[in-house]
């Protein structure tokens, strides 16, 4: 029996800035810290995206080669990481999967699709009400916008949590592009807003859910998320 976590990545397959012709996609850092946070933690970890195939990576999170954080290079030199990178699993066919926990890394192409994917909202309600744990970082928690649960209450309605602030998006000179402000939407949804300085390491866990504020917050996500799929695991054997 394999007793390793079991731990879904999802990333978004949006590669253009809205109608402005720029690049995005996912914010590699993102990506690659909490990745190996959870490989090396021993988690069978898979990557999905929203149509899957190869996902696109938002070039402002690459540097020339040797100027980019260990983890990024670390992943590039990779070859199954960069595989699992270029050939995703569609959310479509994971969405009635069971995770210990799955995880949304941020990169602004998330705010176009990741709120519109039902497959992904029908896998983070299916995941959070069997007991895991769901997380993200940064524009991650974009995908927790449409997400309803069993009850029909908003996901996000009366708890804690955290993403890219529109203080943040401001001092990125994005807030008109985006299709919403992740920080205002997530208040409208009756979300509890926790917030740390700008561009600071600031990560929020409220039970089985577990948000980071930007790309500085992966670290602690991934550590946080580690340690409550471990307990959830104990619990769960306790009880049989």
């Amino acid at each position: 029996m394999n007793t390793a976590l079991k731990i879904l990545i999802v990333l978004t397959s949006h590669s253009v800035m809205g109608d402005t012709g720029e690049p995005t996609g996912v914010w590699f850092e993102e990506l690659a810290v909490p990745y190996y946070a959870f490989v090396d933690a021993g988690a069978d970890v898979r990557i999905a995206s929203i149509q899957g195939g190869r996902a696109p990576i938002d070039p402002r999170s690459l540097k020339n080669a040797g100027e980019n954080p260990p983890s990024v290079q670390r992943f590039q030199a990779d070859e199954e990481a960069m595989a699992k990178l270029s050939g995703t699993v569609p959310v479509a066919q994971v969405a009635t999967e069971k995770f210990d926990a799955v995880f949304m890394p941020g990169g602004h192409g998330t705010m176009w699709d990741l709120p519109t994917s039902d497959h992904l909202a029908k896998l983070i309600r299916n995941t959070f009400e069997a007991g895991g744990v769901v997380s993200a970082v940064c524009h991650g928690p974009a995908a927790f916008v449409n997400v309803t649960l069993s009850n029909g209450r908003p996901f996000v309605e009366g708890k804690r949590l955290n993403a890219f602030t529109d203080a943040e998006e401001d001092a990125a000179g994005l807030t008109d592009t985006v299709p919403f402000l992740l920080e205002a939407k997530l208040r409208e949804l009756g979300a509890e807003f926790v917030s740390g300085g700008k561009f600071e390491p600031f990560a929020v866990q409220d039970g089985n859910l577990i948000t980071g504020q930007n790309p500085a917050s992966s670290a602690r996500v991934a550590e946080l998320v580690i340690k409550q799929a471990l307990q959830n695991r104990a619990a769960r054997a306790a009880a049989e």
